[in-house]
This record gives structure tokens, C-alpha cells and sequence, in this order.
């Protein structure tokens, strides 16, 4: 089987993912900023690092995944002058900035747990990190990369771009950055107006503040990463994620932070998901033109058809690959219910297949060598980038085997029970612990469907077709068809 392959943003190729102290892994993703409700464009990020992280842990790698939560220093706008985000909306509500926080860290841990993402291994806060980001800040001025002016810390990004390359990453070239870059109100004491703040003075109307050898003030945005990865992670570690829209300035930044201080880029692969799009337009607050997830989750949004559930969500996010656009509509997310409901009918039915105890078994069945080929389609995929559109697309091709062994087209005995179980083991891998598709079942649905299976074929026997017809209206409501089998009756759920 092929290696890992992840598509390496710092040198713009695929590169052979090889941990610089394996099996160990050091994973930083940017987390949210919790000034508000969680949207679609944030559940992206979330699920796809969170499916790098089970695919990882899944091909033996010991991962320490470390996603932060943002709770001060990012500005309206992300400039370096203005409001702190949470600040103003602490004041719009007359709450303390830290009951916004708590708010909304809840929040949107409620909502990546519906949507099945695995909490990271640690959380840390930037507010809680304030020693460690000061200790930054000195590291690069001593080093002659940074400068005060008025209780406030630049970075001097002409002077790091003597002996680096500022833009790298992005691809960014400095004359550029320069030529179209205005001057903004406040951004005088610069000395260059590509130059980003590592520490602000708080003015006296900034709520959130802490004490510092410059001033009493905040980090900056871009600091606050750089300082969290470097404590839980080390100077170098191995893959830093994050939403392509992060890769300039915030990324780019915190390879600057991390050279000057540590003299490494931070992270040895930077991956970025691609942005999911509105008609053509990213989704984002700052753009008025967002759905939140809990919106999804009950429907409540013109722009909805129906409610989704956070499976449906989760897989429309999987059926791209991480690194192309992906456009909300209703059709693809109505499409995206459809294939995830084939692959939990396809774990249903696995169940239900096993050997005859009569049966002869046999070392390689005749349908081993194809099976086996369509299950390792299916790493292929997941290796090459991550792939999970591919994978699913190779889960299709082994569920048809599936759908054809459980209609007796294929006789079970046709493979070897190795294979069997193979298959059996395999399948429910990829879905549930990789993909981390899991079963939305109502309360007591098991005791429901079990009643209303034994009226059905009562009913059937009786050659009562009214009754017949009343019992299937019944489950079409809960999403289920009835199956009539030459061998009894089965249930799946509708797609």
C-alpha cells in the first residue's frame, strides 16, 4: 500500500507525510474565535482535520492534536487597530467579554459534538497563555525583528525579510504587499505598513487587557497561535491546519513570529482546506451571508428547503476533497442525505451476513481478490491527499459486493470467512471511526420498527393490502422502507 501523501502548502506539492518523531504526531489547528454562533464555513475546518486526526490514529500514529480557542486579540476586520471582537460583542450584550466566551466556546462544543468531531487532545485558550506569548514577543525583539513605539510591539517584517522570505507560504511578494497596501487611521507609528502588531496598547475604552513590560494591552492575533503551538508542540511539529482563508496574513505571520523566535517555520507540512461557498461568494460573518449549523439543524433559515441533520452536513463536507471549493445548495446537501443514509443501510446489512454453519470454508474465496482490491481502493484514496471523495466513491463499489452477497447474487460461501470478516471489520472502520459517519436513530426505534414489522406481516398474511399500504405510510414518515426478501420481510432506511 501507497504512503500518506498530504499536499504540503509551503511548497505547494504532495510530499510523502513522514513525522519527524514517529509514531508520535504534532498536529495545531486554528480553532474558532467565540464571538458568535458556529456556520457551515466554520464546520469544514472541524471535519476535516478532524477526519486527518481519526485517519492518523486509525493508521497507528500516536497524534497529539491541539486546536485553540480564540478569546482575545482578533480585531474587527483583523487589522491591527479597532475593536476586539468579543469585546464588542460583550458590549452589545452588557455582559463581561469572558460570559460571551463561555457562551460560545459551549456552543460550539454542543455543535461539533452533534456533528461527531472528536474533541482535540488539548484546548488551550489564548487568554490563558499570556506569559508565553510576552516571553515571544522579547524573543524576537532581542533578535532585533521587532520594535516598540508607544506602549505598542511591531513586527518588522522589512528587516525579517533581509534574511526570510515574508510570503512564502502565500506566495505573496513583498513589492506587492506594498503597492497595494493603504495606510489605515492609527497605523502612523508603523515604520512599515506591512509591519503587524505582537502586543497592542489598550486604549481606554478596550476592556480586555493585560499588564505587560510595554503597556497594558493585548496580543496580537497572529502571536497567540505561534505561542500556544510552541508550548504544547515544540519549536518544530508536524502538520499546522487551518481554512485557506487563514493562510495570509494569519499563517503567513506565524511563520515570521516562528523564525524569528525559534528560527523553524513551526510546522513541517501546512495543509488548508478549501472555503465553502454561497453562490459563488465565501460564507462568512464578515459577509452577512452565513448559516449557522443550528439553523441547518432545524431548518430555521430562508435559504433552507428542510432541516439537514448533522450527519447530512457531515457528509456534504466529505464528498469533496478538502482542498476544492464546496457550494451550499439544497440539492447537494438533499444528494449528501441520500449517500450517507446507503452507507449506514451497507453496515446494516453486514450484520446481517454470516457464514452457514454447515459450510465448507475455503482458504481464498473466488470474490476475495476483487473485494480485497475495492477495500484497498478505498485507502488508496484516504492516502492520496486525504481523499475522502474518492473513498467514499470506493465505498460505493464495495457495498454494490455488499448489496449483491446479501440479495444472494453472490453466495456468501463464494468467499473465504476471512474474507468475511475482512470485509465486515473493514467497512464499518472506514465509515464509522475514519469518516466518522455514526447512526441518527430516534428514541426506542428499535421497539417501534419491531411492532410495526409484526402488524406488516400480519397484515400481509392476511392479504389485507389496506393495512398493508396504512403500515408502509408509517415508516415512510420515520425515513424507512419495508423489504420484502424471499427469505422475510427487512427494513432499510429511505435514500
Amino acid at each position: 500500500m501507497q504512503p500518506l501523501v498530504l499536499y504540503n502548502t509551503l511548497s505547494r506539492k504532495k510530499e510523502i507525510f513522514e513525522p519527524l518523531h514517529a509514531p508520535f504526531v504534532g498536529m495545531y489547528v486554528c480553532g474558532p474565535t467565540v464571538y458568535g454562533e458556529a456556520h457551515l464555513g466554520h464546520s469544514r475546518a472541524a471535519i476535516t482535520f478532524d477526519v486527518l486526526f481519526r485517519y492518523l490514529t486509525h493508521i497507528g500514529y500516536k497524534v497529539r492534536y491541539v486546536r485553540n480557542i480564540t478569546d482575545v486579540g482578533h480585531l474587527v476586520n483583523d487589522a491591527d487597530e479597532g475593536e476586539d471582537k468579543i469585546a464588542k460583542q460583550a458590549k452589545a450584550a452588557q455582559l463581561e467579554p469572558m460570559e460571551v466566551v463561555q457562551h460560545y466556546t459551549s456552543r460550539y462544543h454542543q455543535d461539533m459534538q452533534q456533528l461527531n468531531v472528536l474533541s482535540p487532545s488539548i484546548e488551550p485558550r489564548a487568554s490563558g497563555h499570556m506569559i508565553e506569548q510576552i516571553a515571544m514577543i522579547q524573543e524576537i525583539m532581542d533578535n532585533g525583528l521587532a520594535y516598540e513605539v508607544n506602549g505598542s510591539v511591531y513586527f518588522d517584517v522589512p528587516a525579517y525579510n533581509q534574511n526570510h522570505h515574508y510570503g512564502k507560504l502565500s506566495g505573496r511578494i513583498i513589492d506587492d504587499l506594498l503597492a497595494n497596501t493603504r495606510e489605515l487611521d492609527g497605523q502612523q507609528e508603523k515604520r512599515s505598513p506591512l509591519d503587524f502588531a505582537l502586543w497592542k496598547k489598550a486604549s481606554e475604552a478596550h476592556i480586555m487587557r493585560w499588564p505587560s513590560p510595554w503597556s497594558s494591552g493585548f496580543p496580537g492575533w497572529h502571536l497567540e497561535c505561534s505561542a500556544m503551538s510552541r508550548k504544547y508542540l515544540g519549536a518544530q511539529f508536524d502538520i499546522h491546519g487551518g481554512g485557506l482563508d487563514l493562510m495570509f496574513p494569519h499563517h503567513e505571520c506565524e511563520i515570521a513570529q516562528s523564525q524569528a523566535s525559534n528560527h523553524t517555520d513551526a510546522a513541517k507540512y501546512w495543509v488548508h482546506n478549501n472555503l465553502i461557498t454561497i453562490n459563488g461568494q465565501k460564507m462568512g460573518k464578515s459577509l452577512g451571508n452565513f448559516i449557522t449549523l443550528r439553523e441547518l439543524f432545524s431548518g430555521q433559515h430562508e435559504l433552507l428547503q428542510t432541516a439537514y441533520t448533522p450527519m447530512t452536513i457531515r457528509f456534504f463536507v466529505l464528498q469533496a476533497h478538502y482542498r476544492s471549493t464546496l457550494d451550499f445548495s439544497n440539492e447537494a446537501l438533499l444528494a449528501a442525505r441520500k449517500g450517507y443514509l446507503k452507507l449506514l443501510n451497507g453496515l446494516k446489512v453486514l450484520d446481517k451476513l454470516n457464514f452457514p454453519d454447515e459450510a465448507e470454508d475455503v482458504e481464498t474465496g473466488t470474490q476475495d481478490a476483487d473485494l480485497q482490491k475495492l477495500l484497498d481502493d478505498c485507502y488508496r484514496s484516504l492516502n492520496d491527499d486525504l481523499n475522502t471523495a474518492k473513498a467514499i466513491a470506493s465505498l460505493f463499489n464495495v457495498l454494490k459486493k455488499i448489496n449483491s452477497i446479501y440479495m444472494g447474487q453472490i453466495p456468501v460461501t463464494s468467499l473465504s470467512r476471512n474474507m468475511l470478516q475482512n470485509l465486515k471489520t473493514t467497512y464499518r472502520a472506514l465509515v464509522t471511526d475514519v469518516l466518522g459517519l455514526i447512526e441518527e436513530r430516534p428514541d426506542n426505534l428499535d421497539q417501534t420498527l419491531a411492532l410495526l414489522l409484526k402488524f406488516y406481516k400480519e397484515a400481509k398474511d392476511a392479504k389485507d393490502y389496506g393495512k398493508v399500504d396504512e403500515i408502509r405510510a408509517e415508516f415512510k414518515k420515520l425515513g424507512i422502507v419495508i423489504k420484502d426478501m424471499k427469505n422475510g420481510i427487512d427494513w432499510a432506511y429511505e435514500e
